[in-house]
């Protein structure tokens, strides 16, 4: 006999797309601000403050778009963009004649980056990839670009969070249920800080790469998945 769709939502998946989303959020918020504390000394502070300025203007497209969008197909279409953008940026890394950035770090990209960041954090819970590869085809230094970044997650994820308490509302059981994951993730912070201070530039432009590539493959796939359990 064929379960109601509901019931074959709570089998497959733990939360509804929504919620995963605002989890992400709440997590990712107090990661970010337990790792940055250690990294203080490597933030570049101006472009730290136009990735901000261009978050601030991003959010509120985002929580537009998730008010109206399909959560998975945007989900699709972002992780399809960022997987194309990590194999590129890996084809082009193994390029050893290709040494000079493809792009040029100017105000308007930073900012730009900024934007579609804000616009990810709140529409999918990523701020991360856009700034990320942004940073990298502009050939910022490693050092620069995870403290910056950690930084920038920090306000961006917080700022997010804010909105959507503020605009949409977040239910009590993510509260909850982000407690929960809150001291783990918090531990995984606290060993991978060792890691990541032990990588050079060569080693973590890779694995910046693959952590892009994982993130695109797996938010195709989730999204797959959720379209697949959702029309059935």
């Amino acid at each position: 006999m064929a379960l109601p769709s509901s019931q074959r939502r709570s089998i497959f998946c733990l939360v509804e797309p929504p919620q995963a989303v605002q989890l992400v959020i709440i997590v990712s918020t107090a990661l970010s601000l337990t790792v940055v504390s250690g990294l203080r000394h490597a933030i570049a502070w101006g472009l730290l403050l136009r990735l901000t300025i261009g978050a601030l203007a991003g959010v509120p497209l985002g929580l537009v778009a998730f008010s109206h969008a399909d959560p998975l197909l945007v989900r699709l279409g972002v992780g399809a963009t960022i997987l194309c953008f990590s194999l590129l940026m890996a084809l082009r890394w193994g390029g050893r004649r290709q040494r000079s950035p493809p792009l040029a770090l100017s105000r308007g990209g930073v900012l730009s980056a900024g934007v579609a960041s804000g616009a990810a954090s709140a529409l999918v819970g990523m701020a991360g990839p856009p700034a990320l590869i942004y940073l990298l085809l502009a050939g910022v230094a490693a050092s620069t670009v995870r403290a910056t970044l950690l930084a920038f997650f920090a306000l961006s994820y917080g700022a997010t969070l804010i909105s959507h308490a503020v605009t949409i509302g977040i239910p009590s059981p993510t509260w909850v249920a982000a407690g929960t994951l809150v001291p783990f993730a918090f531990l995984g912070g606290l060993a991978g800080r060792p890691i990541g201070d032990r990588l050079g530039p060569k080693g973590f432009t890779l694995l910046a790469i693959a952590l892009l590539a994982a993130a695109g493959l797996y938010t195709i796939a989730a999204a797959i998945v959720g379209l697949a359990i959702h029309r059935r």
